[in-house]
């Protein structure tokens, strides 16, 4: 497999520096499980980082910091477990070897689980999808799609980013051909309209901080209900 497509610089110095947030990085972490190229980015990224925290003068704080915190601890309500998401800024981590078909980044594994139990949303003919990080929740998101072969998504464009990660399958859009591993990413000056266009599902991981801009009237008036 050949990672061909990859995030922006900007898009991996700002994972790396944690100022995205839980979608987008989910994103970037799955990316990063295909790609060593972008992993040795980020890690360069992170070690400069901290050597500009290195170089930060200290800055006193209150003698009763401390004692204030202790007190919101003892104050705070204690998580539901059960509930609890996984952490905003997903580590990288290597793809998951199982049996399930297609084998997901293990980076998922705390968002879908088994992939074969998981209850798919119907969104169109040939076109379905699993919510994983709602904009609600925040302010951007994270689900899954499956689409069918053959199957044209409708023509859209971005009032933000828009970020998709192929996990199986392939598309094809304005911008080229993605196979497993990579990472579309568009912004509000980019429109497109992708197709499923291998033998097999195209099962993408796609992520947006700002919801789309449909070109139909019937999709349009559907995206909210969507959640997109």
């Amino acid at each position: 497999m050949t990672v061909k497509h990859h995030p922006s610089e900007a898009v991996l110095f700002a994972y790396a520096a944690g100022g995205l947030g839980e979608g987008l990085s989910l994103l970037v972490a799955a990316h990063l499980s295909f790609c060593p190229s972008c992993r040795r980015s980020v890690a360069e990224a992170e070690a400069v980082g901290g050597v500009m925290m290195e170089e930060i003068a200290p800055v006193a704080v209150r003698p009763d910091s401390l004692d204030r915190v202790l007190a919101n601890l003892d104050g705070a309500p204690v998580p539901n477990r059960a509930a609890t998401p996984a952490p905003p800024r997903p580590t990288p981590a290597s793809a998951a070897r199982s049996t399930d078909t297609p084998p997901l980044p293990s980076v998922l594994s705390a968002y879908v689980g088994d992939l074969s139990g998981a209850r798919w949303q119907w969104v169109a003919p040939g076109v379905r999808q699993l919510d994983l990080v709602h904009r609600a929740q925040g302010r951007d998101s994270a689900k899954l799609l499956r689409i069918a072969p053959g199957r044209v998504l409708p023509h859209h464009g971005h009032a933000g980013l828009e970020m998709t990660v192929v996990l199986s399958g392939s598309f094809t859009d304005e911008q080229g051909r993605f196979t497993r591993g990579d990472l579309a990413e568009l912004d509000s000056d980019a429109q497109h309209q992708p197709i499923a266009d291998s033998g097999e599902d195209c099962i993408c991981l796609i992520g947006t901080d700002a919801p789309l801009r449909f070109s139909g009237l019937v999709p349009r008036m559907m995206a909210p209900m969507l959640g997109f």
